[in-house]
């Protein structure tokens, strides 16, 4: 399948030898070969076998009928006639199996000096009631609920209680202004929203209740009650409408709800992700694949079980909140961290190294971002090493590249394997990574995202369809079937689905992202598509140049963005950000990065034009949005996403364009 070439290790010999390894689901132990090689080839050859084993870690109200029905590709459907409730296996199965007392969520937040530990008692009670309360709100099977909220466990209450109910929910990432929310608000149509007085940032207080006021008003679809979480220990605000609701109040005056069976393939929940034309799609998520394939991930990806404490550092508004804050690690039965705060800043950069220590954390999926910032202002542990990392196995990076300085910094500073792995808002949990469970290396190549999870049959084409050689870089798909989990479309609009995903390459899933496969079968993810440069007919990624960049000792952080060039067509153009208090001048550093580049990559590269920066545009996710620099360089508007988390680093972006010959007719950012 991947036969070795010019005597290097072939692909089998990364892999142990086959084990048996548990996967508790609540009353019960399951037991799994997970040898990759064999596991990977029954979720292509015999999916029904494989994913009828995952879908038996959950509990079902009725059994399915069948396991895989492919018959409107790529409308597939997974357990077919099997119902079940997302909430009662996220929560209730395991206090029926008598591990009430466990606790199922840490909130860490020292924005409020607050640390709470929430058991699954007490998350299913008042789970049950907030149902109750919707319930007797009008909410029933298939109402859409928004949830407008910051990192506190009320937020997965309120998502647990909309599915429990039956219900669909779509969580908003709090803060978000006013334009967006109402956007999403008249897209989504919910009977009810639930949100929270305010939110935190460092210094900062975000009024919510303001900010979705303004949304309602904006909005042409209005909801039937606002339920309304007053943060007392923070701020309250005043009920001011007549739909306004308290959450105690509303939570006092209910009856506890039961689970309501679905379906298998009735939609858990609608995730807006950003498009390429500006308009946001609402991911549909169906919901027995999503949680049995998310259970199964805990251990097969992440080695996590029984009494192990799992940190994702994302918040609940994007699919990493909702895969491994929330629905991954409760099915699960293990217990999972929600921090409140940032690498830095609240208050020191040492707060990662605190959480491991304080909360005995067992492995972290985090941003290269993340681990960024906390390298920049921290790079010699002055605070990290007040604090012992030994509880942590192992930590993976998610979300976009992560540069090789980095990856060895962060295994120095946290003592464990770093490992990569790639994925998307449309997939909901890992398309390629490196497993702990399955038996992968911990040691990996340089760069790679890892093997193909199983179920992914990944392909990667050239643009007239054939697929590249080994080594050659393409646009990497997935043949069809996608496995269990996936979205299932988007939310109505079903041509909008069919068009962007799978007419380029058809019988396909078009993942949009550029990359390459080696002799051994390692997936290499090199950038977007659309980061792919072409200097005088040659490809190239941006996120190999920003590796070069980045391996400069006084260089925080980088993009790499194509601009034009009239003989070449386009040439790169770094913008970087320099570590504090480093010696060396911003010429000096410039003139480095040339140099380094054309050594390691080659002239072709032609990397003549390094700025330095305070900062770069990022999402809260974490991703840098090249885009929006490519298009102001290329004096094209630039509509600011409302995913940047600081707005004001455009105006110095423009300025240093200008300063190389760049944006000189650009119109200011809006």
């Amino acid at each position: 399948m991947w036969p070795s070439k010019d005597g290097k290790q072939p692909f089998t010999a990364l892999i142990k030898k086959p084990q048996k390894q548990e996967i508790e689901d609540g009353a019960e132990t399951k037991y799994f070969s997970l040898d990759y090689l064999e596991v990977f080839r029954k979720s292509l050859e015999e999916p029904e076998v494989l994913w009828g084993e995952v879908g038996s870690l959950l509990h079902w109200y009725t059994p399915w009928t069948k396991v895989l029905d492919n018959t409107d590709e790529p409308f597939t459907k997974w357990f077919v006639g099997g119902e079940l409730n997302a909430c009662y296996n996220a929560v209730d199965r395991h206090v029926e199996a008598g591990k009430g007392n466990k606790t199922a969520l840490i909130h860490d937040s020292p924005l409020s000096n607050v640390v709470r530990r929430v058991t699954y008692s007490e998350l299913q009670k008042k789970v049950s009631l907030l149902a109750g309360a919707l319930a007797r709100s009008g909410v029933k099977m298939g109402d859409r609920v928004v949830i407008y909220m910051p990192m506190i466990p009320e937020t997965i209450m309120a998502m647990l209680a909309t599915v429990r109910l039956g219900a669909i929910h779509s969580v908003v990432f709090g803060g978000f202004a006013a334009r967006e929310l109402s956007t999403r608000i008249d897209h989504v149509e919910p009977k009810v929203i639930i949100s929270a007085s305010c939110g935190i940032e460092p210094n900062k207080i975000i009024r919510y209740k303001d900010i979705l006021n303004e949304a309602i008003r904006l909005s042409t679809w209005k909801p039937r009650k606002v339920i309304l979480f007053q943060r007392r220990e923070v701020e309250c605000c005043p009920l001011d409408h007549p739909r306004d609701a308290d959450w105690e109040e509303e939570l006092a005056n209910a009856e506890p709800h039961p689970c309501v069976p679905v379906e298998s393939n009735h939609p858990l929940y609608i995730l807006y992700t950003s498009g390429t034309t500006g308009q946001p799609k609402g991911i549909v998520r169906p919901t027995g694949g999503h949680i049995a394939t998310l259970a199964w991930t805990m251990k097969a990806i992440y080695g996590i079980s029984g009494d192990d404490v799992w940190w994702t550092t994302s918040d609940m508004g994007w699919v990493v909140g909702h895969s491994y804050i929330c629905y991954a690690p409760l099915t699960a039965g293990v217990t999972s961290v929600m921090y409140e705060g940032k690498p830095d800043r609240t208050p020191h950069p040492g707060q990662y190294f605190r959480i491991i220590q304080e909360h005995k954390v067992t492995a972290i999926i985090t941003a290269p971002t993340a681990l960024r910032v906390i390298k920049k202002v921290d790079q010699h542990l002055q605070f990290g090493s007040n604090y012992s990392t030994k509880s942590l196995r192992h930590l993976f990076v998610a979300g976009e590249h992560c540069d090789y300085e980095t990856k060895q910094w962060a295994e120095k500073a946290f003592k464990v394997p770093v490992l990569n792995h790639w994925w998307q808002t449309e997939t909901g949990h890992a398309i390629t990574a490196n497993c702990v469970g399955l038996g992968h290396s911990l040691q990996p190549p340089k760069f790679t995202s890892g093997f193909p999870f199983p179920g992914y049959d990944v392909k990667v084409l050239r643009e007239d369809g054939l697929e590249c050689s080994c080594g050659e870089q393409g646009r990497i798909t997935v043949k069809l079937p996608l496995p269990p989990g996936t979205m299932a479309t988007l939310y109505k609009d079903t041509q909008r689905f069919l068009a962007t995903y799978f007419s380029r390459y058809p019988g396909y899933y078009d993942t949009m992202d550029a990359g390459y496969k080696d002799e051994n079968g390692y997936v290499y993810v090199t950038a977007r598509d659309d980061e792919v440069i072409n200097v005088a007919g040659h490809r190239l990624s941006t996120a190999a140049l920003e590796d070069v960049v980045l391996q400069h000792k006084d260089v925080a952080d980088a993009a790499v963005v194509g601009v034009p060039e009239a003989t070449k067509g386009e040439v790169p153009l770094c913008l970087y950000v320099m570590k504090p208090g480093c010696k060396s001048t911003e010429e000096e550093t410039s003139v480095a990065l040339v140099n380094m580049v054309r050594r390691l990559i080659g002239p072709i590269a032609a990397l003549r034009q390094c700025v330095a920066v305070s900062a770069l545009p990022r999402t809260r996710s974490g991703k840098t949005a090249r885009k929006s620099i490519a298009d102001m360089a290329r004096d094209k508007p630039v509509k600011i996403s409302s995913t940047i988390e600081d707005p004001s680093v455009y105006k110095e972006i423009k300025a240093a364009l200008q300063k190389v010959g760049y944006a000189k007719a650009a119109p200011d950012p809006q």
